[in-house]
């Protein structure tokens, strides 16, 4: 009998081999695909051994891969006489194998990211142009991104990098405010460079008062969600889920929550909507699907509009837009939806931008969006940085206790030969700009810390430019010529006040350190943040600093990492180093 059962078996694989072979069929064993006349009820009840096959065979869009065979035999009891054996079923379905790369599971584009590019800020002369005016950027998206190219295995282009961003992704122990009417406390460091020998770094550090969650504002809060097509990866719409559904848990139940969608165009997905309705919140953000063009003017326009019929005189009044910055339906020109945000940021809506996604990711729009509506730009690559934005860093996203941030530094001729500004290069303002309250600049979160530093060459230091043939001498009437190397002034604006107030230091010896080791923890580590960036953007003044170099700074200077922020770092600077130039296009 199992002899009889094996070459039924054998026979049974065979038959069916044949007939999934035969790809013009779709049904194997189905009486609709067999063109011969059906067999009578009657001659399979005269056979009572009589054999039934079933199957399926199911086609793949890619018809030449291997297609292996699922036999499964069903042995009939042991039955005492011939004539009374059961009908024995076989199943069996045929699989083609898909070929992972030929088939994409979803919406992906490579090598489509939009940066604005901008040269590096160069050394200037101080005896020519003393006087260097910056806005304050408290932004991280640059951060965020350059880590998600690196986990790419890829060097971040270096528009991408912006040295300040990186510098001011780390929180740095200043001393805080004591009052939210001074809002600033300012922090000042002069150490040796360790670009160049004979060179000086100026760090200037500023904190943010910090308001105790029981006082702060309530919240009206438009969330402005891209719907459309270029939305439907892992790393973007549902990461938005994810990411928006982590800030629900940060809100008190007071603050309110509205819900604007865009795909090919804009629509109210939730009326305002207390806090408290978590759930009913959440239900109108889980049921969002990805599809169709990106009307982005219109969906801000209608959050705005959203939002100022709510909007609290006593509160925040907040857009934040979740999206990829691909806006190509509608209004895509950035001065003109630069000249719509600025009309509303009048009214008092600010508007912060979370960036989402690679390979088609607008940066250049995202950054002009938050930089002219009184907001600050995040890229969200994972959700532990969602976390991190969202959650332990959700005050100072939210709320802001100052707007119009402005530093000013006037070098002395007399002991400062040139100077260059790390960073910033996307802030410069005028000198004049200074103290015209009518020049918006950037703001700063409640507790939030924010770094820049200087390169400067004393007189008599290695400088870069020499002195013209028909140059003057620096004069030498300052009466602090011999202990100062500038002046520090900062100006800001309290979030409901239209006056600016002023605060200023003096840069002296008094506050020098004349080891880079003796300097400050933060100091050290924020410089060697810099270097890193120096080196991603093309090194033009890094001296001679390597990434080895970088790691040895930042690891000596790491101090208490609770976050581990940190040490992630030193992992990113170690993938610099074999990272390839260019992301490799997956097929």
């Amino acid at each position: 009998m199992s002899r009889f059962r094996l070459m039924l078996t054998a026979g049974l694989s065979m038959t069916l081999i044949t007939a999934c072979s035969q790809s013009n069929e779709p049904d194997i064993a189905s009486p609709s695909s067999d063109t011969s006349a059906p067999t009578p009820k009657a001659e399979l009840e005269e056979d009572a051994s009589a054999i039934v096959v079933t199957g399926r065979q199911i086609a793949s869009p890619v018809m030449d891969a291997p297609m292996p065979i699922s036999v499964i035999s069903s042995e009939s009891r042991r039955a005492p006489p011939p004539a009374s054996t059961q009908n024995i079923v076989v199943t069996g379905t045929a699989l083609r194998a898909a070929h992972p790369d030929r088939i994409r599971p979803y919406y992906q584009d490579v090598g489509r990211d939009k940066f604005t590019s901008t040269s590096e800020n160069p050394f200037k002369i101080a005896r020519d142009e003393p006087v260097s005016t910056f806005s304050i950027d408290v932004d991280t998206a640059s951060y965020s991104f350059v880590r998600a190219s690196l986990n790419n295995n890829a060097l971040p282009q270096p528009a991408a990098v912006r040295s300040e961003e990186l510098i001011n992704y780390f929180p740095y122990d200043y001393a805080a405010p004591r009052s939210a009417q001074q809002p600033f406390s300012s922090n000042v460091a002069v150490f040796p460079s360790p670009f160049t020998v004979g060179r000086k770094l100026v760090r200037i550090g500023i904190k943010g008062y910090e308001i105790e969650r029981a006082t702060r504002p309530r919240a009206n809060l438009v969330f402005l969600i891209d719907t459309s097509g270029s939305m439907d990866a892992p790393n973007k719409l549902p990461l938005v889920k994810k990411s928006l559904g982590l800030l629900l848990n940060q809100l008190d139940r007071n603050d309110r929550v509205s819900i604007v969608t865009y795909a090919g165009s804009a629509g109210t997905a939730l009326e305002p909507t207390p806090a408290s309705q978590k759930d009913r919140i959440l239900a109108v953000i889980d049921q969002l699907g990805a599809g169709g063009s990106t009307a982005g003017a219109e969906g801000i326009r209608q959050a705005y509009a959203l939002a100022e019929r709510n909007r609290d005189p006593n509160g925040v009044n907040r857009v934040i837009l979740a999206t990829d910055g691909d806006f190509n339906v509608g209004i895509t020109d950035q001065n003109e939806l630069k000249g719509y945000i600025e009309r509303e940021r009048g009214k008092g809506i600010f508007l912060s931008v979370l960036g989402f996604g690679m390979g088609n990711y607008n940066d250049a729009l995202m950054q002009t969006l938050a930089q002219n509506g009184n907001g600050a730009a995040a890229y969200i690559d994972t959700l532990g940085e969602a976390r991190k934005t969202l959650v332990d860093e959700a005050t100072s996203t939210l709320f802001p206790i100052a707007k119009d941030v402005k530093i000013q530094v006037e070098f002395n001729p007399a002991t400062v030969a040139e100077y260059r500004l790390i960073g910033y290069e996307t802030r410069m303002l005028n000198r004049d700009d200074f103290d015209n309250d009518k020049v918006d600049a950037g703001d700063v979160g409640s507790g939030q810390t924010v770094t820049a530093l200087y390169e400067i060459v004393p007189v008599g230091g290695p400088r870069t430019m020499g002195d013209l043939r028909y140059s003057k001498p620096a004069p030498r009437t300052v009466a602090a010529a011999s202990s100062e190397y500038g002046f520090v002034k900062i100006r800001y604006k309290l979030p409901k006040s239209d006056r600016s107030q002023l605060i200023s230091t003096p840069i002296d010896r008094r506050i020098e350190f004349a080891r880079f080791a003796d300097a400050p923890q933060d100091a050290r580590f924020a410089t060697g943040v810099a270097a890193f960036a120096e080196l991603l953007r093309g090194g033009k003044y890094s001296g001679s600093m390597t990434y080895d170099d970088v790691l040895q700074i930042v690891g000596a200077a790491r101090g208490t990492d609770d976050f581990g922020y940190r040490m992630e770092l030193v992992q990113m600077v170690r993938a610099a180093r074999t990272a390839g130039s260019m992301a490799k296009l997956e097929r």
